[in-house]
């Protein structure tokens, strides 16, 4: 009685602390406290910045150290980490229990006689002590558990390969990403002195202006004129400058180091030539079907669902399962205390027979979407292969033409300033001068990433990518000289 009103207040007691419990927002403190512990956690392992930073160190440090990839790879190990557990469900069940018997009164019982009905004259018998402690070692294995722990144990091999192309995907856009990112990092640093040097230059001549127009030196609208002229070289000085001012901290953000460190590139010595234009347009395209990420995900997706019809068609058979118990019971009513048990169960569900049509019905369905977004893709990667490639082709000579243009602004430009000096250009001119010249090398330093980001992304439609052996146990170094090895397929000799 004790034992059975203690159970009954602990059971109310627990209910009474479920019902209580109400939704707890998080403190500031904590949140305080796991912020600062996730940035101390990301900083973990990076290996500080000491110098500039070359392209090919930027790709290599974002390989490394960037937090979405290792995201990635932590999503591939999980999945292999479930292929490892499906192997296990494929092995028989083996359960070991042990238990604890109590009844507060003897388990009495009376019998009747079969024939009459009537009480028994025996005594009330009892079979079986009040309290006593059981044991079991089971074991079973069933042939439809089996078979479809191994159709599962398949599927899951598959989605491990499926979040491997999904690592690569996510590393061919991690590599553009970086690509452009530096390159606009490169352009802030080559015209942040020389933005600030003609602003200043623009305010020196607009005061100029201002006073001459105060002083009529000039009449009132050409002296406005002036003015105008050099407030809208000032603004687009400005935009320049501000449109240059987050690219540092977009590629110290890619490259998972510090955001308020003063980050210095060195400019490679290389430039983009056609090189990786030299292949066929047939051969990209069959290099594209047999690496591309996303089309290789198809080709495993269309598996799974083969395999995920497989596992329904399977579920129309007939079930065997198998079990062997070892038992014991230490209750004194027992002549025999161990004892073995084995089973054999043969079973068959009449509504999976039943339903056997619709469910086929639905496996060929999967099987044919599957196959449909399969056939979809490889389409639609053989069109971003000719895209890719024009795009690319575009950018190159886009960055030719920017390159050109830069080259004259740049001589026009001391052409102006030995004018100037010579007192044969005005201030105006040079400022002029000096703003075309920075926004033509902007335009080309743009025209250069797009170039960049344009070759990652043919990289990335034809699945080519950096031979890496091992992102954590590779050393930095080695991770820089193999980012150099396949940049150099989109560069060579600098124009």
């Amino acid at each position: 009685m004790r034992v059975a009103t203690l159970f009954l207040s602990s059971a109310l007691v627990l209910v009474a602390g479920c019902a209580a419990v109400q939704p707890r927002p998080l403190a500031m403190e904590e949140v305080q406290s796991q912020a600062r512990a996730d940035r101390q956690q990301a900083a973990v392992g990076v290996a500080p910045i000491r110098g500039a930073v070359s392209l090919e160190e930027a790709v290599a440090r974002a390989l490394k150290y960037n937090l979405d990839r290792r995201v990635k790879m932590m999503e591939e190990a999980l999945a292999r980490s479930q292929v490892d557990l499906s192997n296990y469900d494929m092995l028989p069940k083996a359960v070991l229990a042990a238990g604890y018997n109590h009844r507060s009164e003897f388990p009495t019982t009376r019998a009747i006689d079969s024939v009459t009905g009537a009480p028994s004259l025996a005594n009330p018998s009892i079979s079986s002590d009040r309290n006593h402690r059981t044991m079991d070692l089971g074991f079973s294995w069933s042939i439809l558990d089996f078979g479809l722990s191994y159709y599962n144990a398949r599927q899951n091999a598959d989605r491990a390969l499926v979040a491997a192309e999904r690592r690569r995907r996510a590393m061919h856009q991690l590599i553009q990403d970086v690509r452009t990112a530096f390159w606009r990092a490169a352009s802030a640093q080559k015209l942040r002195e020389d933005v600030r040097s003609a602003i200043a230059l623009a305010e020196d001549a607009l005061g100029d202006a201002r006073k001459a127009e105060a002083e009529r030196v000039r009449a009132p609208l050409e002296s406005l004129r002036y003015q105008r002229q050099v407030l809208e070289n000032v603004r687009l000085l400005e935009a320049i400058d501000q449109d240059l001012a987050t690219a540092r901290v977009e590629l110290l953000h890619l490259m998972n180091a510090p955001l308020a460190l003063d980050l210095q590139v060195t400019e490679p010595g290389d430039a983009l030539d056609r090189a990786l234009l030299q292949q066929g347009v047939a051969q990209m395209e069959e290099t594209a079907v047999l690496n591309n990420a996303d089309l290789r995900e198809q080709f495993y997706g269309a598996e799974i669902a083969r395999l995920e019809g497989r596992k329904i068609l399977l579920r129309m058979f007939p079930n065997l399962s198998l079990g062997v118990d070892l038992k014991y019971d230490d209750d004194r009513f027992l002549v025999h205390h161990r004892w073995n048990e084995a089973a054999a169960q043969l079973s068959f569900s009449l509504i999976n027979l039943l339903s056997a049509p619709a469910q086929q019905r639905f496996a060929d369905a999967g099987v044919a979407v599957a196959d449909q977004r399969r056939i979809a893709t490889q389409m639609a990667v053989l069109a971003q292969v000719h895209i890719a490639r024009l795009q690319y082709a575009a950018a190159y000579q886009q960055f030719q033409r920017a390159d050109a243009i830069w080259s004259v602004d740049d001589r026009i430009n001391r052409i102006v300033l030995a004018g100037e000096r010579a007192q044969t250009q005005s201030k105006l001119d040079r400022v002029s001068s000096n703003t075309t010249t920075i926004l033509s090398m902007l335009r080309r330093y743009q025209a250069l990433a797009l170039a960049h980001s344009a070759a990652s992304k043919l990289q990335a439609t034809l699945g080519i990518e950096p031979q890496i052996p091992g992102v954590q146990e590779a050393s930095l170094e080695d991770l820089t000289r193999v980012a150099r090895d396949f940049l150099r397929q989109t560069q060579g000799e600098k124009p």
